[in-house]
Parts: C-alpha cells; sequence; structure tokens
C-alpha cells in the first residue's frame, strides 16, 4: 500500500506540474492571481489521498464529505489533462494556419482548459448519479431448448459499493432488477471497494433480489482487494450463490441449462488455489446439456471459455471507459470491452457496468442493469 501510494502521489504531482506550467503562464494574471491558480490546480494532488484514508476516520459525515471531494476532484484532474493536451494540438495547428492570432488562442484556450473541465465534471456526476440505463438484449443461441425460449437473466456488474456509492444506489438497482422479474440474476465482480466491516449494511439489500432461481455471483479483482474470503461469506449468508471455478444445473420448465463462474483472473495473486479456471468450472457437467453460460467478471476469459465449450459469457470489468474518451480507448486494450459480440463461436457480452469506479463521472457512456433473453436461432453465426 505505501508503495502503491508514494507511486500514486507522484503521478498526481507530476501531471498537475504539467498542467499549472502549461496553463497559468498564459493567462493574464499577477503574482497573486497566479499563486491562487496554482493552488487550485493542484487541489487533486491535495484531495486524492483522501478517498483511501476517509474511511478510517471515526466521523463518517467527514469521511464521506473527504471521500466525494477526492473522488470529484481526481475526474476533473483527468478532464484538465486531458483537456490540457487536446490545448497542444489546437496550438500546433494554430500556429500554422493563423499565426496572427497564436498569442489570443494562447490566452483564450487556457482560460477555456478549466472551465471546460469543471462542465465535464458537473455533466459526468449528474450522469453517474442517475438510474442505470436498463439495456434490453436478445442473444441467440443455436442449440437452446424450446423450454428456455424467453429465459431472462438480469444482470449486476462493477457497482462498486464503496466511498460515494452506497445502500440507496443498491436499493435502487434492486427494485429495478425485480421490477424486471427476471428468471435468473448474476453479479458479475467489482460489487465493493471496501470491507466486510465497512459494507456489509450498504449491500445487505441485495438480499432482496427475487428471481425464479436465484442470485448468482462471481469474483472480481475489487474483491481480492477488499478481503475476498469474508465477501464470500458475507454474501452467501445474504442468500447469494458463489461460484468458484464451478458449476451449477438449473432446471426450467424442465429443461436443464449449466450456469458456471469462474474467479478473476487476477486472483491467484491474492490465492493460489483460486485461479480462473473455465475448464475446471464445467469440469462435471452434463455433456449433452445446452447451454452453458459461464459468468467471468473480465471480457478476456473468453479466450479460455471458448475452447472448453461453453455458448455464453457474460463480463463487466470494462465500465465501457467510464467516461470520454476512455470508452474509445478501451476498444483497443479489450476486444471484447462493450456489448455483445462473437469469439470463435462464444457469444460474450460485456456490460458498462451498473455503478462507478474512482471518480463519480459517467460522460458518453451510461451505467447499465442488463436484461438478456436467450431466444433460438438457426445457425452458429459467424465468429472472430
Amino acid at each position: 500500500m505505501f508503495s502503491f501510494l508514494v507511486t500514486a502521489i507522484g503521478l498526481l504531482a507530476l501531471v498537475s506540474a504539467y498542467i499549472v506550467v502549461r496553463i497559468l503562464p498564459a493567462l493574464p494574471l499577477d503574482a497573486t492571481e497566479r499563486a491562487a491558480g496554482a493552488l487550485v490546480l493542484c487541489l487533486p494532488l491535495l484531495l486524492s489521498p483522501a478517498t483511501i484514508f476517509a474511511r478510517r476516520l471515526r466521523w463518517r459525515w467527514l469521511a464521506r464529505l473527504l471521500a466525494w471531494a477526492g473522488s470529484l476532484a481526481l475526474g476533473w484532474l483527468s478532464f484538465l489533462l486531458l483537456l490540457t493536451v487536446l490545448r497542444e494540438l489546437v496550438l500546433a495547428v494554430g500556429w500554422l494556419v493563423w499565426r496572427e492570432g497564436a498569442a489570443l488562442l494562447r490566452t483564450q484556450s487556457a482560460a477555456a482548459v478549466p472551465l471546460l473541465a469543471t462542465l465535464a465534471v458537473f455533466v459526468g456526476l449528474f450522469s453517474a448519479l442517475r438510474r442505470p440505463r436498463v439495456e434490453k438484449v436478445s442473444v441467440p443461441l443455436p442449440q437452446l431448448p424450446r423450454e428456455l425460449e424467453g429465459f431472462s437473466i438480469v444482470q449486476i456488474s462493477d457497482l462498486h459499493v464503496g466511498n460515494t456509492l452506497r445502500r440507496r444506489s443498491v436499493e435502487r438497482v434492486v427494485r429495478m432488477a425485480n421490477a424486471l422479474a427476471p428468471d435468473l440474476v448474476v453479479i458479475t465482480g467489482d460489487l465493493v471497494d471496501g470491507s466486510v466491516t465497512d459494507l456489509a449494511s450498504e449491500v445487505a439489500p441485495l438480499s432482496r433480489l427475487a428471481s425464479r432461481h436465484g442470485t448468482w455471483f462471481v469474483t472480481g479483482n475489487h474483491e481480492y482487494y477488499s478481503g475476498v474470503s469474508a465477501w464470500i461469506a458475507e454474501l452467501r449468508r445474504l442468500g447469494i450463490h458463489v461460484l468458484l471455478n464451478e458449476h451449477a444445473v438449473l432446471r426450467h420448465r424442465g429443461a436443464p441449462l449449466v450456469l458456471a463462474g469462474v474467479t478473476d483472473t487476477q486472483a491467484a495473486a491474492f490465492d493460489p488455489g483460486q485461479r480462473s479456471d473455465p475448464a475446471a468450472a464445467l469440469r462435471g457437467a452434463p455433456p449433452d446439456v445446452r447451454p452453458r453460460i459461464l459468468l467471468a467478471h473480465r471480457p478476456r476469459s473468453a479466450l479460455a471459455a471458448a475452447p472448453v465449450g461453453f455458448d455464453l459469457q457474460l463480463s463487466g470489468h470494462t465500465h465501457g471507459g467510464q467516461f470520454w474518451p476512455w470508452n474509445l480507448v478501451i476498444r483497443y486494450r479489450e476486444p471484447l470491452a462493450i456489448g455483445l459480440d462473437r469469439w470463435q463461436g462464444l457469444w460474450v457480452y460485456t456490460s458498462r457496468g451498473t455503478g462507478y469506479w474512482g471518480p463519480p463521472q459517467r460522460l458518453g457512456v451510461p451505467s447499465e442493469l442488463t436484461c438478456l433473453r436467450l431466444v433460438r436461432a438457426g445457425g452458429t453465426g459467424s465468429g472472430r
């Protein structure tokens, strides 16, 4: 943790220094105003560490205040950095095509950076705090029994209950999920950012999730940061089924289906006995039962899941990039970053996330509560 803090604070300091050096000299400010401006632009450096230490404070109201301030400041810094880099490009183009107006462009663009960053923070905050969008998706499966036609699955992913997303948001998600009257509810990891001691009461409403075949959970990387063993025990206490490289056979209207789940792909770094293994998750499953559905936090699990013989994988982790422009960047890092896609004959659905992580920001990438419906298809379709 100490090493992480030193690295993070050092990186924040470098980013803040870059923004100060590139923005303030271009503005018509005196020495006092420049010092005040530098302090304001460095607020993220001062406030962001508060999100880590806030939960240790005895006064909960102060902890919440610091958590919100630090999270918003981190989002503001992200937009400041992005806009400062874009400003460099604007100035380079302006110098080539409009040299006589370069000085004016330099001043006005410097003033625009903090103003636009602040506007983006408020717009992103409003979007993050809105109720998740219900995303309805039909998944065509060629070997789907008639009894399973229309089988519905509500997927909750990446809720990240923690410093700023609390019980009220969880209760809203539960109400929305129950209103869809699903046959099955699944939670594909990164449910929490914090210990059971701090957050048990915040996630307790999940016990009220209602569906014909119950609620099923697989671990994400953040469960391992937050004390995975304690969380597994707590979720089971709430009546939620946890799948750790294992499967269950469910029967719907007399027809069986296989529901499997794997641990997060980073699990072995925390517990070698929990190494993610799609093959192990399917071991012992009836060979003639289809469909085979896999819950896997990361979409990259498809690389190991496709050869094993799964039909559908439900994942999260990417948040769809969470806010612009990372929603564009994430597609280059993750081949199955957003929505429904195919990988070697395996359908993979990657949720944009039901909550948010870090900065409470959703800009151009709304959060979602996914309702998937299984439908019969005539062919296998094409894969990657």
